[in-house]
Formats: C-alpha cells, sequence, structure tokens
C-alpha cells in the first residue's frame, strides 16, 4: 500500500511529521498502553485529526497488551496476559525485513484508519509472524518487557522498523518526532541515509519525559551494537557522534545531541531538564510544550453544558449521576455501595513509589478520624497500575486493598485503563495528586478531571504550577523542602494535604454548595484555556516542527 493521507490538510499543518511512540492510548479496546506517555499520545493523535494535521503515528501492536489488572482470591493484584485480536485494524500485506542480534526478523504492519477512532492514521508493527522463530515473536508480546535485551530489540523495531515502512509506503517526512527515545534506533537509519548529523538534526525532535537522571536508560553500548540497534554503525562511529557517558551509551542525552528541538513536558520539568543536561555540549534547544489531554474525548458533555449555562442545580444534577455510574461498578468489583451524595475523593494514577498512593493513610489516628465522621462523611477510591515487576508499588497497593477493607466508604479498584479513568474522573468530587516534588514531569490525569467537574487537590508540581490557584481553582498542598529527608517530605505533605481536607474541602462541600460548584466552573475554565491538546498539537507546528 502506498499512504494516501485520509484527509485534506489544515493551514500551517501541511509539514508531513511521523510521530513514533511506544503506546497509544486511543481508546479502550485497544490495549497498547500502560500511563501517562500511551494517555499523551492517544490525545495527541485524536487532537491532530481534529486540527486535520500532517501527522501519522507509528507504534508497536503489544501481543498481550501492557498486561490485565485482576486479582487473587484474597483480592490482591495479580497481573493476566491475555492474547488481543482487534477486528478494527487493517493488515496492510506490507511485510518488512529488520535484523536484531544478526537474525533477520520479519515484521507485519497493521493500520488503524482514522474513521475507526477518530485520531491521525496509525501504523502498528508486530514481529507475530509466521517466518519467525519464537523468540523474535516475542519482540512485540509484552510492553516494556523486562528482559533487557528484548526491550532493546523492541526499540529496533520500532525505530529502524517504522523508519523503514515509511520508505516502504513512499511517505517522504521532513519530521521524525520521537516520543521519549525509544525509538532512537531510526535516528541511525536516517543517519545512513543522510552521511551527516548535521542534515540528521533538520529531521528530528524529541519529547523528554522523565525528571529523574536515574530515570533515564543508560545500556552498554557493546550490548546495543550487537543486537543491532545502531544500525551497523561501529561503536567508534556511534561515540564519535554522539559520545558517551563513563564508556556507557545514555538514550536520552544521545536523543538531546540527535535532534533540532527536544521539548519537556511542563514548564517547571524544562527548568528540571536543564538542570539535569544543561552541563553537556551538543544538546539540543529544550523548549517547554505543556502536556495536554483532547477534551473531545474526555469531557462529559452535559456537565459541560452546565458550565456554559452556570447552571448550578443541572451541575449538581449531572455530578450526582456521574458518580452513580462509577458507583455501580464499585459495587460489582468491590460489594461496597458508596452514596452519590458524599463527597467523593480519588486517586488514580500509575502506582510508583514517588506517587505515594498511601500517603493520605499513612497517619492512620488522622484518617480513621476523616472516615469516621458521620456530619460531613467522605468516600475514597484508590486505583492504578503498576509496573508488575515493581514490587513496592505492588505491595502499596495489596496494603492498600487490605487496609481498607474495614472501612465501608474506602475502596480499591483494578482495571484502571482508558475506559476505568474516564468513569473515575466523571463520577469523583476531588482529584487527588500528590507527588514528590519535583518528580512529576507534568502528570495530566488531573486536567481531565477537572474537564468534567473534579477539583484538583495537589501537591505543587508537574503542570499544576501553571494551573493551581489554591482555594480559586483547586487545592494547593504548599510546598516541602526538598532538601529534606523524604520521610520528613512526607509528613509534612501529609500533615497539610489533611488540614486542608478538614479545614477547607469538607466543609467548603457540605457548607457552601454555591462556592464549591463556582470553583468548579472557574477550574473548567481555566483548563480549557490551555489544557486542551489542540494547544499542545498546534505548538508541536509552530515550536518543534517548523
Amino acid at each position: 500500500m502506498k499512504l494516501k493521507h485520509p484527509y485534506k490538510f489544515g493551514k500551517g499543518y501541511e509539514k508531513p511529521v511521523a510521530y513514533f511512540s511506544m503506546e497509544f492510548a486511543i481508546d479502550q479496546p485497544l490495549k497498547i498502553y500502560s500511563g501517562g506517555l500511551g494517555f499523551l499520545a492517544g490525545s495527541h493523535m485524536r487532537s491532530a485529526y481534529d486540527l486535520k494535521q500532517n501527522v501519522v503515528g507509528i507504534g508497536i501492536l503489544w501481543k498481550y497488551g501492557y498486561y490485565d489488572q485482576v486479582r487473587r482470591h484474597n483480592n490482591e493484584m495479580d497481573a493476566l496476559w491475555q492474547e488481543r485480536h482487534y477486528n478494527f485494524l487493517e493488515d496492510t500485506g506490507i511485510e518488512l525485513e529488520i535484523s536484531v542480534d544478526h537474525h533477520p526478523v520479519m515484521v507485519k504492519v497493521f493500520y488503524l484508519p482514522p474513521n475507526v477512532f477518530g485520531t491521525a492514521p496509525i501504523f502498528l508493527l508486530s514481529t507475530d509472524h509466521p517466518a519467525n522463530d519464537h523468540l523474535a515473536q516475542t519482540i512485540t508480546h509484552k510492553l516494556y518487557d523486562n528482559n533487557l535485551a528484548t526491550r532493546i530489540a523492541q526499540y529496533v523495531l520500532l525505530g529502524i522498523g517504522g523508519a523503514k515502512l515509511l520508505e516502504a509506503l513512499g511517505h517522504d517526512v521532513d519530521m521524525y518526532h520521537f516520543n521519549e527515545a525509544h525509538a532512537l534506533p531510526a535516528a541511525f537509519r536516517l543517519m545512513e541515509k543522510l552521511g551527516s548529523i548535521d542534515k540528521l538534526k533538520e529531521k528530528v525532535v524529541f519529547t523528554t519525559h522523565t525528571p529523574v537522571k536515574a530515570g533515564n536508560e543508560v545500556n552498554d553500548p557493546h550490548l546495543l551494537h550487537k543486537l543491532g540497534f545502531f544500525n551497523g554503525f561501529s561503536i567508534k562511529e556511534v561515540e564519535e557522534m554522539v559520545g558517551f557517558e563513563n564508556g556507557m551509551f545514555n538514550h536520552t542525552l544521545a536523543a538531546l545531541r540527535m535532534s533540532k528541538h527536544s521539548n519537556a513536558v511542563s514548564k517547571k520539568h524544562q527548568e528540571v531538564s536543564m538542570e539535569m543536561w544543561g552541563e553537556f555540549d551538543g544538546i539540543c534547544d529544550i523548549i517547554p510544550i505543556t502536556n495536554a489531554q483532547n477534551k473531545g474525548y474526555w469531557t462529559d458533555a452535559e456537565i459541560e453544558k452546565s458550565r456554559a449555562k452556570k447552571d448550578h442545580k443541572k451541575f449538581i444534577k449531572r455530578k450526582k449521576e456521574m458518580k452513580q455510574q462509577l458507583f455501580e461498578l464499585v459495587a460489582d468489583q468491590t460489594g461496597k455501595i458508596l452514596d452519590p451524595n458524599v463527597l467523593t475523593i480519588v486517586w488514580a494514577r500509575r502506582f510508583a513509589g514517588y506517587k505515594r498512593a498511601d500517603l493520605i493513610a499513612r497517619d492512620v489516628a488522622r484518617f480513621e478520624k476523616l472516615m469516621e465522621n458521620k456530619d460531613r462523611p467522605v468516600q475514597i477510591i484508590w486505583a492504578g497500575k503498576p509496573y508488575p515487576l515493581d514490587h513496592g508499588a505492588v505491595s502499596t497497593f495489596n496494603w492498600l486493598v487490605h487496609f481498607t477493607r474495614k472501612y465501608h466508604n474506602a475502596t480499591v479498584l483494578t482495571g484502571y485503563e482508558l475506559g476505568l479513568s474516564a468513569l473515575m474522573k466523571k463520577g469523583s468530587d476531588v482529584w487527588l495528586n500528590n507527588p514528590r516534588i519535583p518528580l512529576e514531569a507534568s502528570g495530566t490525569s488531573g486536567m481531565t478531571a477537572a474537564m468534567n467537574g473534579s477539583l484538583n487537590f495537589s501537591t505543587n508540581d508537574g503542570w499544576i504550577l501553571e494551573f493551581g490557584e489554591h482555594g480559586k481553582n483547586g487545592f494547593i498542598i504548599p510546598e516541602a523542602d526538598t532538601n529534606w529527608p523524604e520521610g520528613q517530605q512526607d509528613t509534612w505533605d501529609a500533615d497539610h494535604m489533611l488540614r486542608i481536607l478538614e479545614e477547607e474541602i469538607v466543609p467548603m462541600y457540605y457548607d457552601n454548595q454555591e462556592d464549591w460548584v463556582d470553583m468548579n466552573y472557574q477550574s473548567m475554565e481555566d483548563v480549557d484555556k490551555y489544557f486542551k491538546a489542540s494547544r499542545m498539537a498546534d505548538e508541536y507546528y509552530k515550536k518543534l516542527y517548523n
């Protein structure tokens, strides 16, 4: 097949761009994502379609997805890998060959047409090909496979396979946009064709997400070379091209040295990124383009209408209806029936240590007092998928499962994917977000909560620094001193969180409903101004591509 872009391009969006991402959270049925990186990519592809941008997405068709989050007999978390089949993807009939560890690997290509979910065209690569041995087929079994060699093979597939696909389609693109450094092998494929780093830099842009140095992948160049990551370039040539750090290949640093521009995913993250990478020579500019989410996909139409008309009664009525929809799922999963008239707090995102899912419950006596207040009751729901081999995060999840068992008004849900995410944003009154500062690069879930009449209650990190005004459009936990030991920071944050709940949020919800709804309207208006993905997709063209 030769690519014929299925729509006419919008003005200013004619430049052809290929967007490479390991994961895309497009819609609930297509399970090829794990968390925020995928949610960003999905909203980007939807907004690229809304604006009619000349963009194609390139990703991987994960046979078993990330994993299905299920429960063991005692309600603790378990991970299930289930084979997926999708009738809405088209087999293009295109077959490519890549080399992994000096072995030929055959690649099939599937196509997601724009009309299925309302996205830019997306191509998904798979090694589930009868000509491949079992080992080669496992490359596209699991997103973020825990085996390092398999993961590097996935990068080779995304980068070199994706670049070869564009050649096979006869689709010349002006810009290769890497969402994180996973697709870096594409740069080495381009380097082979263009012959100079200066020419390469005219073609590559890069979005960096990780705000801690330790989170940026570093590997032995000999292993990368053996597996085909460098597309045939020798280790010496690669070192001359991008340099090594203490003899190791730093993926993010290499991407910054091979790109024309890079963007951080919030203004704060841009400052953190410059502190991390600014001392290294040869890196490109890092500019801030704050992440955003696709409003059309995420927002409930009725709650949006109530905001437009400033109809408080309609807002309250619709909010209760949305809470009831969420609570039906809560009852089905957990056997607990919640009350739509009660203030409902939700903590839902990827379970990772720095996100501190259990922070609100660490002072058990104070938490107990909050939960047992009959006059001003509170309900709390947790959800999120830890990386299945992050034993600390899994144990936090399981601890919360056991801890909440005795409370009729607190519970933990499984299966935090797009569908549940939308239900929880629509069905919450307060969206709780308490990462340890400054470890959240952006953290976009609160944007879509705000779009649905849920107030952000957050530490002052990521996108919240550009949005949050305490007492005006949400609630901000005062910043702890990041030089303190982690335990001291946690105590500070937990104490201030509970104080704000006890003294501000709970009284306002029950005593000043008029003010509560007005604050929601303010939050919805503020999020609408700057945090829609159409703004982000437009800025990609204006600031990165052009």
